[in-house]
């Protein structure tokens, strides 16, 4: 037989061991990430779980939170996963090498767990997810090593077919014998690539998508620059400002909202990893001119001032010196 259904609540638990057991049951799944309520009371969450031969799925409710697997904690051979994140209800922002990428109810987003990345979700979301080893892919001729982050759709086409097909896996795991598992996992794979295949072939390096993500490249490349303007952008490129204007706001953001928001993340990595630098030091290597400004649009975006991440990253680097 398959593996049974497993669940995982933090129901009746205190606020602190809410977030405890939250890490746990990530870490049993896919590996370490960083917890944060976001200022919430508690964290209310269920996960329930189970194992269709090599693939692990999950059906994830869970009240407003933050999950990162931070610089700090990436290590080479760790989270060797392919994630598959179907969103059912609410909102979340995923963040990952300088890309915010906003999940609807119907967006799926495959991405690289090994890289490190954070999810935002404001308020109450649920999402099934496919926790998929890269060696399934590599096996399958897929390039899995450091794959980009991808956005697709579960509402029409293969995308529909495979989060179709993911339910009634999951509803039925439990009653498959070894052999009949194998094949289903091998079925359910193979329509997951689907979708990215095709994103794959339609992506036309001359078209649109290939100049956003040039973009997106350069601007990662150039973070650290306090200068860096569409103008610089645009002139890097090849095209005008009001085309750039055009590909990011298809995307629901603006250039400058784009690279403020990449440099926030990589603050709050920097603040998390590196506890021997002061707040001042992180904004203004990562091109903010201004530390009250900084501060605000922390806060902001975050929902904590970056004093506190510092605080605690000292605190913990002090912990570990006795």
């Amino acid at each position: 037989m398959s593996d049974t259904i497993h669940t995982l609540s933090t129901t009746g638990m205190t606020p602190k061991r809410q977030i405890q057991s939250w890490i746990d049951g990530l870490t049993s799944l896919c590996g370490y990430f960083d917890v944060d309520p976001l200022e919430a009371s508690s964290l209310e969450g269920r996960i329930d779980y189970t194992t269709v031969s090599r693939l692990k799925l999950c059906q994830i409710e869970v009240s407003q939170h933050r999950i990162a697997h931070t610089l700090a904690r990436a290590k080479a051979n760790e989270h060797p996963y392919i994630k598959i994140h179907f969103q059912t209800y609410g909102v979340s922002y995923f963040e990952q090498e300088g890309r915010h990428i906003e999940l609807n109810p119907g967006d799926i987003i495959a991405y690289d767990v090994s890289c490190p990345h954070s999810i935002i979700s404001p308020a109450f979301t649920r999402h099934d997810v496919v926790i998929v080893p890269k060696a399934l892919l590599r096996d399958r001729g897929f390039p899995s090593q450091r794959m980009p982050a991808c956005k697709l759709t579960s509402k029409t086409g293969t995308g529909r077919i495979a989060h179709d097909f993911v339910h009634a896996t999951f509803d039925e795991a439990a009653k498959l014998s070894a052999n009949s598992a194998v094949g289903v996992a091998d079925s359910l794979i193979d329509l997951l690539l689907l979708p990215l295949r095709e994103a794959d072939t339609m992506f036309d390096r001359a078209g649109p998508e290939a100049m956003y993500v040039r973009a997106q490249f350069f601007i990662r490349e150039h973070l650290r620059d306090p200068d860096l303007c569409i103008d610089q952008i645009s002139a890097e490129l090849g095209c005008s400002k009001r085309y750039l204007h055009m590909l990011f706001s298809e995307r629901g953001t603006t250039v400058s909202d784009y690279i403020w928001q990449a440099r926030l993340q990589n603050c709050r990595q920097e603040l998390e990893a590196h506890a021997g630098k002061t707040i001042t030091d992180v904004a203004f290597s990562w091109g903010f001119s201004s530390s009250s400004h900084f501060s605000r649009v922390f806060r902001k975006y975050f929902g904590v001032v970056p004093s506190s991440i510092h605080k605690a990253q000292q605190g913990a680097a002090s912990s570990g010196e006795h």
